[in-house]
């Protein structure tokens, strides 16, 4: 029987705390770049990936350049495009950002998309890190890291203005 209960995890402060913090991070980790890439995984890593945009082009010297990724996340074998040209990643330092890591198959589809492409570096973020790899795939940056059970579920909502943004557990 399922539960209808939600325990609020992080309500809209934190979660706009948690994104400024890794956009510093991302800041400090690439300084000495020219220019960055950011791959938001669609639709949830998409619009993290655009606040971190947002924030990261007020307070770094380099450009961010934002893509979008679609996964077929039901497919055994990888199923992705892209919204650009993937080419624009080219001896870059890439940033795939996903909204929430559970087994790892989402961000490890997210790798393949770019295998084909020289990269500099590559990093993952992720809002809510739950802990339960299945695939050899770690984040860099993480807002949160929690342990919950497999049967729970981590509802992220992020609203285009932020004002209603938040994270539960199911």
């Amino acid at each position: 029987m399922k539960s209808d209960k939600k325990l609020l995890i992080l309500d809209q402060r934190q979660i706009a705390q948690k994104i400024d913090r890794i956009a510093y991070q991302l800041l400090e980790d690439n300084f000495e770049e020219k220019e960055i890439v950011i791959a938001g995984i669609k639709q949830q890593g998409h619009n993290l990936a655009v606040r971190l945009k947002n924030i990261l082009d007020k307070i770094a010297p380099f450009k961010c350049t934002l893509i979008g990724i679609e996964l077929d996340k039901q497919s055994s074998s990888l199923k992705a495009s892209t919204d650009t040209d993937i080419e624009v990643c080219h001896n870059k330092a890439v940033i795939i950002v996903d909204d929430v890591m559970n087994s790892g198959k989402t961000l490890a589809y997210g790798f393949g998309v770019f295998l084909d492409v020289p990269l500099k570096k590559l990093r993952t973020v992720v809002l809510v890190d739950r802990n339960h790899k299945s695939f050899p795939v770690s984040t860099d940056y993480a807002g949160i890291a929690l342990s919950t059970l497999l049967k729970e579920h981590v509802e992220v909502t992020l609203s285009k203005d932020g004002k209603s943004d938040s994270v539960y557990l199911r």
